[in-house]
């Protein structure tokens, strides 16, 4: 049973933020989120030192522990004895946990892998490295740190730390730091669901490639299939072939024309029929979900020490490769080289800020959830250090792999680097990358590592969005859904399943396209913006310091408070200001959409953001007392008959 002591000379209890001057009769203990109030008023001693009756011991009188076992808490302390020297008597029959014991991660390594496999996603391999090289290659690099110091790890920090503490998801941890921004929590689910309609969907166009990978030619090396047009020139097998501006690559019609088949759609007004082969891509994507994830965390922890290992290893092997190929010098120079002009511009560091963002991922409640199933005495602030330093790490690394390969294509298009990765977003994968992959030794083989890299990078993503949802939903109706966990990721599933529907339609890469610029940007950094708030302003600095130092033994610096405080909530605010003067003007395969879906654009981004404003009414609504009283209610911490907002010691598994 560990406690956790006062440092130093401190007196003060850790419980309370006001010196307490008499011993208190009660203290409350806590493991693993749940409050057990533990008498020991009522124990007696007799003068001669024999323990008192059993009968005399009254109810709570033992202290609880989750591991089943029993103890007395002596209240003079560890190694206080007591009268006589007789150790304080047990209680005969052992007490039975809890019904509701919270899951564990059943080792550290499980909750490591699992948010490394989170933070590090398919962002990390095609935006990464074209955002630098777009933004002055290696000029890029401050930008990116900075906003990576002062924004994004306080925020992974911050995060971590709120779950381990509080035990709970994204939305039932509200009514513990700040009840009326309860309305934070719905949207982070929403937000998931809304990645999940497109995310998984470009998992699909990965899986497609991989079953089509298993061939002795890969099927985008020539021009000499059902779905090549005139335009199509293979300048890899033929020499003095001219390269112009309508000209196509294999790779480029298999992707659009064969995978996609976009050439079936007009665009977002005439969507076309499903295809089906993208369809049973995504369905098998599911169930392997489904079998990963529905046992919780116990199963979904083994599973990522495949799908977060494998692209490490995946990324070293195309790295070696690709640094040998002929040109591979020019890709890199050009990734590196820095642009100093780049860092006078807004863009430059309204990029790199969206990035890290993006990248680490505080906000869609994935943190929260993985953390809490932690023990107390986790520490998440090296947690927090290590896995940010290892996903900035392979973001660099990818950005490597990706530009070796694009200066091996132009020195064979004998075109500038520039011109060769004018493609963004998943178009750097599936076309460029896959052309540079046709023309490689043992082509086959870099094929099908390559496309099972992007699936369980993808996986891993997948994996940790839904926990998010289901744990939040989960915690917050907990009698309803808790004993039925199965079925309700099943239903959870089906959902995300028919919503996904419309982006495996022969338009669908324009809905993913979509989806991705409206649904997750400026409403999820607005979310987490007020998540800072309420957690900095409301909570307190004081109070959440006070619970990270319950939790390590050590509050944290000044440099962290600061950024917590001030810092990072301006980091926030300058990316939604920047987001929301810049409107967005969306393109993809030539097709410009229409002004329309700007307006059902940022109509589905406030139905996100909704939440928070609505949730704040109907809370002042329902409390009762005046006004000033039900706001006062509404952003303190409510606790139960048997919690303290703050518990105090905490007892660990024995």
């Amino acid at each position: 049973m560990a406690v956790i002591l006062p440092r130093n000379n401190e007196i003060s209890p850790l419980n309370s933020e006001k010196e307490v001057s008499e011993p208190s009769k009660e203290e409350d203990y806590k493991e693993n989120g749940a409050l057990i109030k533990n008498s020991i008023s009522g124990h007696k001693l007799s003068e001669d030192g024999d323990k008192a009756p059993s009968g005399s011991l009254e109810k709570g009188d033992t202290g609880r522990m989750f591991n089943g076992y029993s103890a007395v808490q002596n209240p003079g302390g560890q190694d206080s004895p007591s009268d006589g020297d007789r150790a304080a008597p047990v209680a005969s029959a052992p007490l039975q946990a809890p019904a509701a014991a919270r899951e564990t991660w059943s080792k550290k390594a499980d909750f490591l892998f699992s948010v490394i496999g989170y933070a590090v996603d398919l962002g990390n391999v095609w935006r990464f490295p074209y955002i630098a090289y777009q933004n002055g290659g290696g000029a890029f690099l401050l930008p990116y740190v900075l906003m990576a110091v002062f924004g994004g790890i306080p925020l992974f920090y911050m995060e971590l730390a709120l779950g381990q503490y509080h035990k709970n998801g994204a939305i039932s941890i509200w009514r513990k730091i700040c009840p009326i921004f309860k309305g934070i929590g719905y949207s982070i689910c929403i937000v998931a669901l809304y990645v999940s309609f497109y995310y998984n969907t470009i998992i699909a166009w990965a899986v497609y490639y991989l079953y089509s990978s298993f061939t002795s030619e890969l099927p985008w090396t020539n021009c000499n299939n059902k779905w090549n047009t005139q335009n199509c020139t293979n300048y890899f097998l033929k020499d003095n072939v001219t390269w112009n501006k309508y000209s196509t690559s294999p790779a480029e019609e298999f992707y659009i024309r064969q995978v996609l088949q976009v050439n079936k759609s007009s665009g977002l007004d005439d969507l076309g029929g499903i295809c089906w082969q993208l369809a049973l891509c995504l369905f098998l994507i599911f169930v392997v979900v489904y079998f990963s994830i529905w046992k919780g965390v116990k199963t979904s922890g083994k599973v990522v020490w495949v799908t977060a290992t494998f692209p490490y290893v995946v990324l070293f092997i195309l790295l070696i490769r690709g640094a040998t190929l002929p040109g591979a010098w020019r890709g890199l120079l050009f990734y590196l080289k820095p642009d100093w002009n780049k860092l006078l511009t807004t863009e430059v560091w309204v990029d790199a800020a969206a990035q890290i963002f993006f990248s680490l991922g505080p906000g869609f409640g994935v943190l929260l959830a993985f953390a809490s199933y932690n023990k107390f005495n986790n520490n998440c602030y090296k947690d927090a250090l290590v896995i940010s330093a290892v996903n900035c790490l392979t973001s660099f690394m990818s950005g490597c792999v990706m530009f070796t390969v694009l200066g091996y294509m132009a020195e064979k298009r004998n075109e500038e680097v520039a011109d060769v990765a004018k493609d963004t977003g998943p178009s750097l994968l599936f076309i460029t990358y896959a052309e540079a992959i046709t023309n490689m030794p043992a082509s086959t083989f870099f094929a099908i590592i390559f496309f099972l890299m992007l699936i369980t990078l993808g996986l891993d993503s997948t994996f940790a969005g839904l926990e998010g949802v289901i744990t939040a939903l989960l915690d917050e109706y907990s009698e309803l859904l808790r004993k039925h966990r199965e079925w309700f990721v099943l239903g959870l599933l089906i959902v995300c399943y028919l919503g996904a529907l419309s982006t495996l339609t022969y338009g669908g890469a324009f809905v993913v396209k979509f989806f991705e610029e409206y649904a997750t940007g400026a409403a999820i950094i607005a979310v987490v913006f007020l998540e800072s708030i309420a957690v900095s302003w409301f909570y307190g600095m004081k109070r959440f310091c006070r619970d990270v130092k319950e939790m390590l033994g050590f509050s944290p610096g000044w440099y962290w408070q600061i950024c917590w405080f001030a810092i990072s909530p301006l980091f926030l605010l300058f990316i939604i200001g920047s987001f929301l003067s810049t409107p967005l003007e969306l393109k993809l395969f030539n097709y410009s959409y229409p002004y329309w879906t700007t307006v059902v654009g940022y109509c589905i981004g406030t139905s996100t953001f909704i939440c928070v404003p609505s949730y704040m009414v109907y809370k002042i609504i329902i409390t009762p007392g005046t006004f000033k009283q039900r706001l006062l209610r509404s952003i303190t911490p409510e606790v139960d008959e048997n919690e303290t907002p703050n518990s105090g010691i905490h007892l660990n598994s024995v």
